[in-house]
């Protein structure tokens, strides 16, 4: 009887799952999990079988072909969490597996393109011609190439009539998976030590009887088998002598695998686990028993670690590291930013040397794939790194670890499936039957309400840890004795305050006649700090020179032609063009910095805002001896760029540190006295309801980077709406006020956590296209509502979003508001519609 299996197809557009049955060849061979290739149409396709079926749902089935890469199966609970995730976020399955699978494994099918003997055509198009050009100079080549080579022109249009008109034959083909397991050749000593001596002078003549002796000699000194690179540079040796002692039975010669490893040559001192102070001790008392629940089969509730900014988080996390070890099983810590993994993955490495994986898309393919081979064999029990990381493989989950659970890192908007690493982990953390916290000292809003009512427990550590008792008196002998600023916590720890914040009217600066960039108050203190041979941050909530490009005589404003949104300007520092460029940051265009208008020819060019280039130029002409450094887009993008400004600043090779976002996550930098948010209002004013909790997050975790030291440190808050109620919670440290107002407002507007929100966008190449479509789903929706009476429903729109045209597309939104606005769009057609069920913006 034959057996039947259900596929999941790798194509994140496909919804369903298909069923296949197994050739004789292959029965007991494929298990759930694994990766297959099957038939799928007219072509062949990867997937991943979820398991077995007694009935298929056809008639006639179609023989799985073959099973891919043995050792890259997924787990049970992998599975289920893709089932789970795709019930979410409404989301093709595929897509959701596709998370699960390390990059490159399993490459979507292409078709191939070679030459027919037929002369070709007489009339074609410059994209035609430039395709049978191509292929008469290269041979055969496949879709994803002519996709590199016509990033812009629609060269599938054009192949396929060049096909049709038979100039070109067309082949859909599976490509191989473009990762496989590195191998790397090794020598080993083979006979006796003594032997091997005694054979010395017997391996030949001349020259190549020099390189032979000194080859052996190295092996003979090695314990273990060495590459043979390290012989070639010891010995001088070649392919051709090592062989030769092979053949003489002196050395073994063989294929090792070699494993890629992000975390090679990483530096890191062995720590030990550090006293808990009574706080701690009493979170981690909870936690605990949560270990001990989940041990005897029973459910805990996922934990939130509460704690100002300092206040010990990571150290209960590295605990609860420690007791999932013991048990057998494995652990994954969620950091919001890759720039937060160097930090965070040394303090691991610390304490689990040798157990630490790093995942996050930085990574080449290899060292991806390598990783998460080692974790599914539980090689790697302890897996680290941003959203992506969830989805490692670890075979026993006991541990899931969010840190800053509130970051908006943690949405996936860029592609299928849009999804928030919070409830995803929480959702693994359930079918793994594994212990789940969540850290901040700003909780988002929904989780904070959850925390209220019971679901989640709430695990508070008030108090800010400043620092091992070693360690301060390692600060303070080297700081002076002044650096005492702090108290005492436990009999091991020391205690601190958060910095005090100061908030600067710039209007009263204006007014008084100070138009610079820096208050008078932040330069004082800029000019302290540097006078102290301390550090400072400066804090920017955009990147870039300027944000807003206009002419001053017409108001002309410099926006993108396939977005609308206003141009960016970068400095010549960073653009090899005279006067900067101009750029998009939502689709990528680019210009140079015009000399005059475009539209009525004035050179009364200006350029209006700031960005991180802006500040730094500031800081230099100030203070033309700080050093400083930038922490932003442009700077980190090549790979290890985080690790190597953080390394810089941290060693005092700058004296200044000016960045975005990246600065404001939980960075430990103990000389930093001095934190000066630049310009305090930027998104407060935007028309999204999610606006005034993302501003006060990252104002109170900027804030948190001042004063980790005896030095003690200052905020200083610069704002044009010093009143605004964000700004005064944040300047108080107040996150309780903070969201006692925000819940308030969330329950009397409507918004989650006291309804759910299900975004429905929808792009078209004009604005009436949009609105067409956007209406008649709208329509659907209404008539569904009514149909269902679903009188707890409604609809927000259909309206043009808040950035009206993106990448030459017009967007148009509904957004759908309810107690279970998802079960409203169970089994709706919505091709082209992109859907967000958990959306962190309405913009």
């Amino acid at each position: 009887m034959p057996i039947y299996v259900e596929v999941a197809v790798n194509n994140p557009s496909v919804a369903g799952v298909f069923h296949y049955h197994l050739p004789d060849e292959l029965e007991g061979q494929v298990l759930a999990g694994d990766l297959v290739s099957v038939p799928f149409g007219a072509q062949l396709a990867y997937g991943v079988v979820l398991g077995f079926v007694p009935t298929p749902e056809v008639a006639e089935t179609k023989a799985v072909q073959a099973r891919v890469a043995a050792d890259a199966s997924l787990t049970a609970v992998q599975i289920e969490l893709a089932r789970r995730m795709a019930t979410l976020t409404l989301a093709p399955l595929a897509a959701c597996i596709g998370l699960m699978l390390p990059p490159g494994l399993a490459p979507q099918a292409d078709t191939r393109y070679r030459r027919t003997g037929a002369i070709a055509p007489v009339s074609m198009t410059a994209i035609q011609q430039r395709i049978l050009n191509e292929i008469e100079k290269r041979g055969p080549l496949q879709g994803r190439q002519f996709a590199r080579l016509f990033p812009k022109g629609d060269w599938r249009a054009a192949a396929q009539r060049l096909v049709r008109q038979g100039a070109l034959v067309s082949e859909a083909f599976l490509p191989e998976p473009r990762v496989r397991a590195k191998y790397v050749r090794t020598a080993q000593l083979a006979a006796a030590p003594e032997q091997a001596r005694a054979r010395l002078p017997e391996l030949g003549r001349g020259a190549a009887q020099v390189r032979r002796q000194k080859a052996l000699e190295f092996l003979l000194a090695e314990p273990a088998a060495v590459d043979v690179n390290w012989v070639y540079a010891e010995s001088g040796a070649n392919l051709s002598d090592l062989k030769s002692l092979a053949e003489q039975g002196l050395i073994l010669l063989r294929e090792e695998e070699a494993w890629r490893d992000p975390l090679a040559g990483l530096t890191y001192d062995p720590a030990t686990p550090l006293a808990l102070t009574a706080d701690q001790q009493r979170a981690w008392q909870a936690i605990a028993a949560g270990f001990e629940q989940m041990q005897r089969g029973e459910k805990s509730a996922p934990f939130l670690l509460h704690g100002v900014t300092g206040a010990g988080k990571t150290e209960l996390y590295l605990r609860a590291v420690a007791q999932a070890l013991a048990q057998g099983q494995g652990a994954i810590v969620l950091v919001p930013e890759i720039a937060l993994t160097p930090q965070m993955v040394r303090r691991f490495l610390a304490r689990f040397p040798g157990q630490v994986g790093l995942l996050h898309s930085g990574l080449s393919d290899g060292e991806r794939y390598d990783t998460w081979r080692r974790a599914r064999r539980g090689q790697l029990p302890v897996i680290i790194g941003p959203r992506s990381a969830l989805f490692a493989p670890l075979p026993d989950v006991g541990l899931v670890v969010v840190d800053e659970e509130h970051d908006p890192a943690y949405y996936q908007d860029t592609q299928l499936p849009f999804y928030h690493a919070r409830p995803i982990a929480i959702e693994l953390a359930r079918l793994a039957g594994a212990v789940c916290l969540l850290g901040s000292a700003t909780p988002d809003a929904v989780t904070y309400y959850h925390s209220l009512h019971g679901r989640i427990t709430r695990l508070e550590l008030p108090a800010r840890i400043l620092a091992h008792k070693d360690t301060v008196t390692s600060y303070r002998k080297r700081l002076g004795e002044g650096a005492a600023n702090y108290q005492t916590a436990s009999e091991q720890a020391a205690a601190a305050g958060l910095p005090p914040v100061h908030v600067v009217d710039m209007r009263a600066e204006l007014q008084s006649g100070h138009s610079g960039i820096f208050s008078r108050a932040l330069q004082t203190a800029l000019a302290e700090v540097l006078a102290n041979d301390q550090q400072a941050i400066l804090f920017l909530n955009r990147r870039g020179a300027a944000t807003y490009v206009f002419c001053r005589d017409c108001g002309q404003a410099l926006k993108c032609p396939r977005c609308d949104n206003p141009l960016t300007l970068h400095t010549v520092s960073e653009a090899a063009t005279a006067g900067g460029r101009l750029l998009c940051h939502h689709c990528g265009y680019a210009r140079q910095n015009p000399t005059t208008c475009p539209a009525c020819g004035s050179e009364r060019i200006r350029h209006y805002g700031l960005g991180t280039q802006g500040v730094e130029a500031e800081v230099e002409s100030l203070f033309p001896a700080a050093r400083t450094l930038r922490w932003d887009h442009e700077t980190t993008r090549q790979k290890g760029a985080h690790d190597l400004i953080l390394m810089h600043f941290t060693n005092r090779k700058a004296d200044v540190l000016i960045g975005t976002q990246m600065v404001a996550k939980g960075l430990d930098l103990p000389l930093v006295t001095l934190v000066g948010v630049v310009l305090a209002d930027v998104g407060l004013t935007l028309p999204d309801p999610f606006a005034s909790e993302r501003v006060f997050q990252v104002l109170a975790q900027v804030a948190g980077r001042a004063g980790r030291s005896p030095l003690g440190g200052q905020v200083i808050l610069q704002t044009f709406l010093p009143e605004h109620p964000v700004i005064q919670f944040a300047a108080g440290h107040d996150y309780e006020g903070f969201i006692t107002q925000e819940l308030a407002n969330r329950r009397w507007l409507g918004y989650p956590p006291y309804a759910r929100l299900v975004r429905l966008e929808t792009r078209a190449a004009t604005p009436q296209a949009a609105e067409v479509r956007a209406h008649s789903l709208a329509a659907q929706l209404r008539q569904r509502i009514e149909t269902e009476s679903r009188q707890a429903t409604e609809l927000i729109g259909p309206a043009p979003c808040f950035h009206g045209r993106l990448n030459k597309e017009y967007r148009w939104q509904i957004v759908v508001r309810g107690p279970d606005p998802a079960a409203l769009l169970a089994n709706l057609p919505l091709e082209g519609w992109r859907v967000e069920t958990q959306p962190q913006s309405l913009l």
